[in-house]
């Protein structure tokens, strides 16, 4: 299997995650006297305007698409940044128990999701122009990391990335960074964030490039969150899908089988589609669906939409 920067067939898409989730950013300064009546949300949308500029920055001089700021995400990311700084953890997880794209989805997003976060502590200064360089620190500080620990680094420069939110939140001498990257080439119709165990939902669609091809849809179960302890959280760790997942595969053409001699389970054509979900356990739990879709046949596939279905 080819080991560039950029793998993102199934297996190595998910094994990718680890290092990316793993690897957090943290920035310890001197404590220093503070300047009073400085940074506060006001400098926010500046700052945000700011990280765009420089991640588009980083992605054009690596030959890539420029990335659009998207509302959802950075609403999403707030509330993140929020929790850890009042709780002074670093995670993919909440005080709650949801993981990253948990929070997305049932937020209403749609879009397969990665994430970046980072913290600094003990900041010297509440100077708006300080503060906001301490937050670009810390995004650069992801930017410099090296192969084979440059998770952040691969995600920030994700060819198939389309959009991005950033999460802000201060308290005290600690910042937090939430940095949602997104891939959205799907248009969903509806869909049910609450169901029936062993219910089937249905989900349909389309390409937002018909001339993609969708490669797969796989089916995701974990046990329902719970808050963990605090110092479970403060603990650095990975994330990434679960192990328990179905592949659902487009229906072979009329005459033909795939070679395990089935037929495929979901229709689609001219860039739309209709996927039956089972939700197959009886305990309850969180669906993960996710999309996968190549763009041209040679091309290899890549995560494009993913949403969470609570059942119980």
């Amino acid at each position: 299997m080819s080991r560039d920067r950029f793998i993102t067939n199934r297996r190595s898409f998910i094994k990718s995650a680890a290092p990316i989730l793993l690897s957090l950013a943290t920035f310890t300064r001197a404590q220093t006297p503070l300047e009073r009546g400085g940074f506060d949300e006001k400098q926010f949308p500046l700052l945000r305007e700011k990280l765009l500029k420089l991640v588009n920055e980083e992605r054009t001089a690596a030959g890539l698409n420029q990335l659009g700021l998207d509302e959802l995400a950075c609403k999403v990311g707030d509330a993140h940044a929020g929790d850890m700084v009042r709780g002074q953890f670093l995670a993919h997880w909440g005080s709650d128990g949801r993981n990253a794209y948990q929070r997305y989805s049932f937020a209403g997003g749609i879009d397969a999701v990665q994430e970046n976060v980072g913290s600094a502590e003990n900041i010297h200064s509440f100077a708006p122009n300080s503060v906001i360089q301490d937050f670009l620190d810390m995004h650069q500080a992801m930017l410099n990391e090296v192969p084979p620990n440059d998770g952040h680094r691969r995600a920030i420069l994700n060819p198939h990335h389309t959009h991005v939110g950033f999460g802000l939140a201060y308290q005290g001498r600690s910042l937090r960074l939430d940095e949602l990257y997104l891939a959205r080439y799907v248009q969903l119709d509806p869909v049910p964030q609450k169901a029936k165990p062993k219910s089937t939902i249905t989900l349909t669609g389309k390409l937002l490039n018909p001339q993609d091809f969708i490669h797969e849809v796989d089916v995701f179960y974990e046990p329902l969150p719970a808050p963990p302890q605090m110092s479970w959280l403060r603990t650095p760790r990975s994330l990434s899908l679960p192990s328990d997942y179905v592949v659902l595969r487009p229906k072979a053409p009329a005459g033909t089988t795939y070679v395990d001699g089935r037929l495929g389970d979901y229709d689609w054509g001219g860039g739309k589609f209709r996927v039956p979900a089972k939700l197959s356990h009886d305990a309850p739990g969180i669906y993960t669906i996710e999309f996968w879709i190549h763009r041209g046949r040679t091309e290899k596939p890549f995560p494009c939409a993913q949403v969470c279905i609570r059942a119980e």
